[in-house]
């Protein structure tokens, strides 16, 4: 196994873990080499640099004089998403690239090799491209605009697990649909209460998400609001008996109004149509913040959810594979 501690070369790029002064360049050399997903140092720090998980030498970064050329990145858990559970035989590829001067002389699967290779050397025997929580960059590699790297990660033994999609939904014009008011009032007729959450009601809503949704998506849900996204971003729907059993909201990824999401309906709740309100309620206040479209970069494109947004205006802009590697101890 490669000795990562040391300086590797690669046709006169050499390769080595992050130090201390590579931020800006990594960030100037991933906008040259991923125009469809630039990146600002800002996002770089929170979603690397500042994540309980990373560990420097996970992140290969290749060099040439003082240019970065390439980086690619891994990552295991050093800190559980909930309980005591480090996933101890999972590692994630969140993102890589090479500039596009530099490639076509290996520095791609040189990169990747190593990141590999580190994982492996603690015991990740399952790697997964790119669906890393709670600091995800990507859902997963678009193989339109990445032909490259979807044949480099093929090589390599990555095989898709399913695919994501990405939409989008003008909301020019946007009025809270007739038949919409008219569930609203139904169910408020029939004990429903929908509206903004109190802080009390974080309880019940972080307690929903994360029981019956996923510790990453509880997780978001407070970081957002830690970094102050107003309560006002989220609408959430209690039945008659004054059990939460949904929610929706925007702007709780890095403060962005335009992203909607996360949605979660209570499974034994669904078929009263109380996704489509929640949707459509966090649409109408998106519109009202002046928001010119409503986004989102990952749902299933067959799932209900999916089914869900297409019906609600929203169409496909970006499809994503999920890509996973196994190998043996």
């Amino acid at each position: 196994m490669t000795d990562l501690t040391t300086l590797t070369t690669t046709a006169q790029a050499a390769v080595r873990g992050f130090r201390a002064g590579d931020g800006p360049r990594v960030v100037a050399a991933w906008r040259q080499s991923a125009p469809a997903d630039p990146v600002t140092p800002d996002r770089f720090r929170s979603l690397v640099l500042l994540d309980p998980n990373f560990d420097p030498e996970g992140l290969r970064v290749a060099v040439e004089g003082d240019r970065v050329v390439g980086a690619a990145y891994a990552v295991r858990r050093l800190t559980p998403m909930a309980g005591t559970d480090l996933e101890p035989e999972q590692g994630w590829i969140p993102f890589f690239f090479v500039h596009p001067d530099a490639r076509g002389r290996g520095l791609g699967r040189r990169l990747l090799t190593e990141a590999l290779d580190w994982l492996h050397g603690h015991g990740r025997t399952r790697v997964d491209f790119s669906s890393y929580t709670p600091n995800y960059v990507f859902p997963g590699l678009d193989a339109e605009a990445y032909p490259e790297a979807a044949g480099l990660l093929d090589s390599l033994g990555f095989r898709t697990l399913y695919e994501a999609v990405a939409m989008d939904r003008v909301l020019v014009g946007y009025r809270l649909p007739d038949d919409i008011a008219l569930r609203v009032d139904r169910l408020t007729a029939r004990g429903y209460r929908f509206g903004t959450p109190t802080d009390d009601d974080l309880v019940d809503l972080l307690a929903l998400a994360q029981g019956h949704f996923g510790p990453d998506w509880a997780c978001t849900i407070r970081a957002a609001l830690t970094a102050g996204t107003p309560l006002d971003r989220i609408v959430v729907a209690r039945d008659p008996g004054d059990r939460m059993v949904g929610w929706a909201m925007h702007g709780a990824f890095d403060s962005v109004d335009e992203r909607f999401g996360p949605i979660g309906v209570l499974e034994e709740a669904r078929g009263t149509g109380l996704g489509e309100i929640l949707l459509h309620l966090v649409l109408e206040r998106m519109r009202a913040l002046r928001a010119h479209a409503a986004w989102f970069l990952w749902t299933g494109a067959q799932s209900p959810a999916g089914h869900l947004y297409r019906k609600s205006g929203f169409t496909t802009t970006r499809v994503f594979r999920v890509l996973r590697r196994e190998t043996a101890r």
